[in-house]
């Protein structure tokens, strides 16, 4: 496994949601559109049965949903569960307007097409085409780990049932064959990537000790860092999720014997209580994260960082430090896996945000290279020269 000495020798190349945002949106929108022209499979969205006996709901009240794509040959006992990520919510107003769209009603939520490590192209994804393949929609607003209920300012009701969200659909996949894996994996991007790691030992522990069950959280590694202003932009925004949500039932025990709740948040904490084998994608300079929490608008003077920030080619020699900075903070934090039996580390140096889901990303010409391996969906996926994790 790549030490913190290894991942620094890869050098940088020579606040909030808005109009940035919304383009991003509509870009992974003309991505859909064209795997759909290209003849991609779509695949139909499935809501939870009893979903309001069990208060396991979305924002809005409705059933949350997800896609299953049924294994096929050797993957029919293989089985890959994607959580969706899209940023949290966390003041009634932004829950508010959330529980309007797809990321908080399955009232908005339509067919997906898979791409990425979800593709049943054996070329493309040549690992895991043939898994039952599952993506649980992100309807909740806190990772799916709340488990709370506010009044909107309209009189509604607001429902924070993240974990039991998690927790139904889990079960009624377990009766849809899950239950019978002979190798499972639990995945996701952002903060369906934080989810990951809120959920893997719970994941891993639905099955019996044979089964090979393991985590692989892609951009969910956020850092409780200051921005350029000197705020803590993720500190305030975890610490108001878990406290308008009652985070606390999912985060580890031994670190709320120490640390309060909105620590034991961050993905930073979490590994260290994590046992189940985990393989760890990010970006050393994670796009969302320079954009929204490093370098935030408003953090800085006039447009000095903006260039920058929209595309690191063209930030200046002291900028480029800063972004180091950022770079060394994460592989610091990720240190503390690196003796951990069974994990591993996929550190690249890209300027993205979430790198599993996509075609370009997960196998292209354009995908990430780390010594001699060029796709992230390899059996044996290696992170440094010394040490590799098989999927």
């Amino acid at each position: 496994m790549a030490t913190s000495s290894e991942l620094r020798s890869t050098l940088l190349p020579s606040r909030r949601w808005g109009r940035r945002a919304v383009a991003a949106a509509n870009f992974l929108m003309l991505l859909h559109l064209a795997a759909v022209a290209h003849g991609a499979e779509l695949v139909e969205l499935t809501l939870l049965t009893g979903a309001r006996e069990k208060g396991a709901v979305c924002l809005d009240g409705s059933p949350p949903g997800y896609h299953l794509q049924r294994g096929f040959g050797s993957g029919t006992h293989s089985w890959l569960i994607y959580l969706q990520g899209g940023a949290w919510c966390n003041t009634i107003e932004n829950c508010s307007l959330r529980k309007l769209t797809k990321y908080g009603s399955s009232k908005f939520m339509e067919a997906v097409v898979f791409n990425g490590i979800l593709s049943n192209d054996k070329q493309l994804n040549s690992d895991f085409y043939n898994w039952n393949k599952v993506v649980l929609r992100y309807c909740d607003g806190a990772s799916f780990s709340g488990d709370a209920e506010a009044k909107d300012k309209d009189g509604s009701t607001l429902y924070f049932r993240g974990l039991r969200i998690w927790d139904a659909v889990v079960d009624e996949l377990m009766e849809k064959g899950l239950a019978s894996a002979e190798q499972a994996l639990l995945s996701g991007c952002s903060a369906g990537g934080l989810a990951t790691l809120l959920h893997c030992n719970d994941f891993h522990a639905r099955f019996p000790k044979e089964v090979s069950a393991k985590c692989l959280p892609d951009a969910g590694f956020f850092l409780d860092i200051e921005d350029l202003s000197g705020e803590r932009y993720m500190l305030s925004i975890f610490s108001e999720v878990v406290q308008l949500q009652n985070v606390r039932k999912v985060l580890p025990k031994d670190c709320l014997a120490k640390k309060n709740r909105t620590e034991c948040f961050f993905a930073a904490e979490l590994v260290k209580s994590i046992d189940t084998p985990t393989l760890i994608v990010n970006s050393a300079y994670d796009s969302w994260q320079i954009q929204n929490v490093l370098a935030p608008t408003g953090s800085y003077p006039a447009d000095s960082w903006s260039s920058c920030k929209a595309d690191i080619r063209n930030c200046s020699p002291t900028q480029s430090q800063v972004l180091n900075g950022f770079r060394n903070k994460l592989v610091d934090d990720v240190e503390v896996v690196t003796d951990k039996k069974g994990w591993g580390l996929f550190i690249d140096s890209c300027f993205t945000h979430c790198q599993t889901p996509y075609n370009i990303s997960w196998n292209s010409p354009a995908s990430p290279a780390l010594g001699n391996k060029v796709r992230l969906n390899r059996r044996t996926v290696q992170s440094s020269e010394k040490k590799t994790i098989a999927l």
